[in-house]
């Protein structure tokens, strides 16, 4: 059986959910098409997905194809909700990226597309509201190209557009395409234009012998390279009306590429998504790479930081026409819901797939950006503390990159956001969810910690300056953006009992979620260079004696000092989450708007005036970005439009911020020590 498991992509807006619905539809998965303004689409569950006409969480539904199985992945399009189509990103085998054909390439969709091409996933386009007064076609197409993909090629025309009667043509050898070119010529030439460009064959015959270049052969070039996710066909139409639907799905089935695994091998696969059941048990999502993922039978699972994990299966839930149903088991290439794995998170891999280290790394490398924003979520009744912790901690496992973070010491919850709107999804699932109101504080801006050199430390144990039974040594040096905490070894691995190694690489990772500022510092070399344990030892006639013996304890206790003390020398700086923007306004508001950008920090590096226009692009801290949309509209008479999306990490100007910590401070040694020797 051919599976494909296909993505549904798009900035907020777009018509995504409702082309979704549209080819459910048209498999005949659904009677009627349902509606965003009504509440009735198939994957839009939640209440609160139905309140607000957006999508939350990405969902998943089945439908047959001409004997290909199609498992569709509706993911949110509003930013706030980023992460979920991060998690769905390497289990798709190809993506159609929806684009409006009114407000056209947006935000949010030069984001997606970036990922898309980045991890090589082949994605077709399809320009929505064609029905809609403003839509364009063939100057769309050319934005598309310019800004998303320059290997997009239209597949066909629109006829009415921008009225209730717009229709898709698509191009074709026999077909009419357009006026003044009746013989569908211009048609075959674009597309030769564009396959040559990755096919130096085709590019030979074409100039030398153009009856060489069939159209057959170009068709099966065109699947070739979008397969290869090369190019990118465009194709038009209306999920309101059904215009273009089935001309895309034609699409969908020749030139997308369907998953053929293994059915016999043995089991593997991975974790895209966990939710909990009616009764809190846990329920995975899992993509099925090779063989078959059967109940009733022992699946081990672990993403390679932990041991693996061996269950039993409970329970198996196939997608097929639409529902989730019961199944003994699931065959490769399908995605399936499995219950009784009590401890797994998103991002394990399951069965043989647990044994490659890269596969489980490969599934949390983040492909867009990480949040900039965090709130202290503050419970309206102070009993509920507790509750609120444990509900926010199972939140956490849904969306990893909530990031809950505990301040011990002030008593309060931290998470990270995206967005505001993210904050009122979060405050109604408490309420609605888990019968807990909250409140929230103001967000304020995450920074990170980079390293401004090289910095080492060491301590001798059992000494009056370390009390523990434990030596370490640590070298810390810079890392590229987006490297990671990398820990390695200069001593010999065979030095000292493993599970020592592992309680100090396990404590320099905690450790450095708190610079020397309180940020974290993500992207780190550490190296440990010196290692020292006592051996297990006991008094005369008596058991093992602590006090004599080195523990995990001694090297988690000790580290924090050790790594303080090389961040200390290397030195941090604090950096600042920047965003990149394109503002559009008319070109007689641009002397207006020079002095807010002074004021709110930005720096445009590129201007471009056409036709009374212009067109700025540049950056702006992500802490003025609010600000920034508040002053435009009243700058340029409410015509500019602004789009901003993350760009990277530059060091902030002007005094560092610096964060409250919530540990008990390996910077003071003295606190520190008194600390962690009263708690053992």
């Amino acid at each position: 059986m051919h599976t494909l498991n296909l993505g549904i992509l798009a900035h907020v807006d777009a018509g995504k959910t409702s082309l979704t619905e549209r080819l459910l539809y048209a498999a005949g998965v659904v009677e009627e098409v349902g509606s965003v303004d009504d509440g009735s689409t198939r994957t839009d569950s939640l209440a609160l997905e139905r309140r607000r006409g957006i999508t939350i969480k990405s969902a998943v539904v089945s439908f047959a194809l001409d004997g290909l199985t199609v498992n569709l992945i509706d993911t949110p399009g509003h930013p706030d909700f980023i992460a979920e189509v991060e998690r769905v990103l390497h289990v798709l085998d190809g993506a159609v990226l929806v684009v409006s054909a009114v407000e056209g390439v947006q935000a949010q969709t030069r984001v997606l597309m970036r990922a898309l091409r980045r991890l090589a996933i082949p994605t077709l386009v399809f320009v929505n509201k064609t029905d809609r007064r403003g839509a364009r076609g063939d100057a769309l197409v050319r934005d598309i190209a310019a800004k998303l993909a320059p290997g997009a090629v239209a597949m066909g025309a629109v006829r009415g557009l921008g009225t209730r009667a717009a229709a898709f043509t698509p191009y074709g050898p026999d077909r009419p395409d357009g006026p003044g070119d009746p013989d569908g010529a211009a048609f075959t030439g674009r597309l030769a234009d564009v396959l040559a460009v990755h096919d130096d064959a085709l590019l030979a015959d074409y100039v030398t012998d153009e009856a060489a270049v069939t159209y057959r052969r170009l068709r099966k070039g065109l699947a070739e390279q979008t397969a290869g996710a090369l190019v990118h066909p465009v194709y038009f139409g209306s999920a309101a009306t059904g215009a273009g639907v089935a001309e895309l799905t034609a699409g969908i089935r020749e030139l997308l590429p369907a998953f053929t695994g293994d059915p016999d091998a043995p089991a593997a696969g991975t974790i895209f998504k966990v939710e909990r059941g009616p009764g809190g048990e846990k329920v995975a999502y899992v993509r099925v790479l090779a063989g078959t993922v059967q109940t009733r039978r022992e699946l081990p699972y672990g993403d390679g930081d932990r041991a693996p994990v061996t269950e039993k299966v409970t329970g198996v839930e196939v997608f097929d026409q639409g529902a989730a149903v019961p199944a003994a088991g699931v065959p490769a290439g399908r995605i399936a819901l499995v219950r009784g794995l009590a401890g797994v998170r998103i991002g394990d891999a399951v069965g043989a797939a647990v044994s490659s280290a890269g596969r489980a790394e490969d599934a949390r490398r983040h492909h867009f950006a990480p949040p900039t924003l965090e709130t202290v979520v503050v419970p309206e009744r102070a009993a509920d503390r507790g509750a609120l912790h444990a509900a926010l901690f199972q939140l956490a496992e849904q969306d990893p990159l909530i990031a809950l973070r505990q301040d011990d010491i002030r008593q309060e919850l931290y998470v990270s956001l995206y967005g505001e709107v993210q904050k009122e999804v979060i405050g109604a699932t408490l309420t609605d969810g888990y019968g807990l109101p909250v409140s929230f504080r103001e967000s304020s801006v995450i920074h990170v910690e980079r390293l401004a050199g090289a910095g080492a430390a060491y301590e001798k144990g059992d000494t009056d300056t370390n009390p523990f039974l434990a030596t370490v040594g640590l070298r810390v040096e810079p890392a590229p953006p987006g490297t990671g905490v990398v820990f390695g070894l200069a001593v010999e691995l065979g030095s000292m009992p493993y599970a020592f190694f592992k309680a100090v690489e396990d404590t320099v990772r905690a450790t450095l979620r708190q610079g020397l500022s309180g940020w974290e510092i993500p992207d780190v070399r550490v190296t440990m260079t010196h290692s020292g344990y006592w051996p297990r030892q006991s008094h005369a006639h008596q058991g093992f004696s602590k006090a004599m013996s080195s523990t995990g304890a001694d090297f988690r206790g000790i580290t924090p000092l050790v790594l303080a003390d090389a961040l200390k020398r290397a030195g941090t700086r604090v950096h600042e989450p920047v965003q990149r923007f394109r503002l559009e306004a008319p070109e007689d508001t641009v002397p207006a708007l020079w002095p807010a950008f002074a004021a709110l920090d930005a720096v445009v590096d590129a201007q471009v005036v056409r036709g009374g226009v212009a067109v700025l692009e540049g950056e702006v801290p992500a802490a003025r970005v609010h600000g920034l949309e508040r002053r435009l509209p009243g700058l340029t008479r409410g015509e500019g439009v602004l789009e901003s999306a993350f760009g990277r990490y530059r060091e902030v100007r002007g005094p560092a911020p610096v964060r409250p910590r919530t540990d008990h401070n390996p910077l003071d040694r003295k606190e520190y020590l008194l600390h962690v020797q009263r708690r053992v």
